[in-house]
C-alpha cells in the first residue's frame, strides 16, 4: 500500500525538492502546503498517513501548527523536518505530540525508512540531536520555557507508577514486559493510560517528565 504524505513548509523550493524525492521513491505526496493554516486544512480533508512539518515558519510556526492539529483531534503521525538544532525546538516538538524530529540535511535514503518507523508508532530523532535528547531526558537542557504545571501523579496506579520508572530509564515495551513478567500488549495499554492521565502525547515526553520528578533507578536514561 502506497504511503500518503502531507508536506508543510513555507519554502516553495524545499517543498518541490521533497515532493520529487518522495515520489521518486514511490511515496504519494497528497498535498504540499506553504503555511500552518493551509496544512491543517489539508490534514483534515485528505487524512494522510503522515505529515512532514517545518518548524521555522512565519505566522503560525510548526510547533503551533502541531499543537493546533492535536487540539482539533488530528492524530496523524507528524515528523518535524527542520534545520533547527535548538533544544527548545526539539522539546517543544516532542511535547506537542510529534512522532519524531528530522534535520533537512539528512541523507535522502534515510527519509522513507524514518517515515515508515513513525507510521508504525515508533519515535524517530535525528542522530545529530541525540545529545540534546539525552539532556532533555536528564532534565539538563536549557529550554527558556515557563515551568511545567504539576501533572496528577497521584492518579497513577502502582503498576503505572512502576512502568513510568522504567520509561525514565528509556526502556522499550519489550524490555519492561520482560522485567515485569507481563505481555507487551499490557505494557502498551499501561503506557497509553499513563499518557492520558498525565496529559502527555508521547512516551518521550513522559520519560522527560519522569526523570525531572525523580523516577527511575538510573539518572542517565536515554530514549
Amino acid at each position: 500500500m502506497t504511503m500518503r504524505v502531507l508536506l508543510i513548509d513555507d519554502h516553495a523550493l524545499v517543498r518541490k525538492g521533497m515532493e520529487e524525492l518522495l515520489r521518486s521513491r514511490g511515496v504519494d505526496v497528497v498535498a504540499s502546503a506553504g503555511s500552518g493554516e493551509d496544512g491543517i486544512k489539508a490534514a483534515q480533508e485528505l487524512k494522510p498517513d503522515i505529515i512532514l512539518l517545518d518548524i521555522k515558519m512565519p505566522g503560525m510556526t510548526g510547533i503551533e501548527t502541531l499543537r493546533r492539529m492535536r487540539e482539533l483531534g488530528i492524530a496523524t503521525p507528524v515528523l518535524m523536518l527542520t534545520m533547527s538544532r535548538e533544544d527548545a525546538d526539539l522539546h517543544g516538538a516532542l511535547k506537542g505530540g510529534a512522532q519524531g524530529y528530522l534535520l533537512k540535511d539528512m541523507e535522502p535514503e534515510e527519509l522513507v525508512p524514518a517515515l515508515k518507523v513513525a507510521i508504525s508508532g515508533g519515535n524517530v530523532v535525528a542522530k545529530e540531536m541525540a545529545d540534546t535528547l539525552a539532556r532533555l531526558v536528564q532534565g539538563k537542557a536549557r529550554l527558556n520555557e515557563p515551568a511545567r504545571q504539576p501533572a496528577p501523579i497521584a492518579d497513577l496506579t502502582p503498576r503505572e507508577t512502576e512502568i513510568l520508572s522504567h520509561l525514565a530509564e528509556g526502556q522499550s515495551n519489550k524490555m519492561i514486559a520482560r522485567e515485569l513478567n507481563i505481555t507487551d500488549g499490557t505494557v502498551k495499554l499501561h503506557v497509553k493510560s499513563i499518557l492520558r492521565k498525565l496529559g502527555m502525547r508521547s512516551r518521550v515526553e513522559a520519560a522527560v517528565f519522569a526523570v525531572e520528578n525523580g523516577f527511575g533507578r538510573k539518572r542517565n536514561a536515554t530514549i
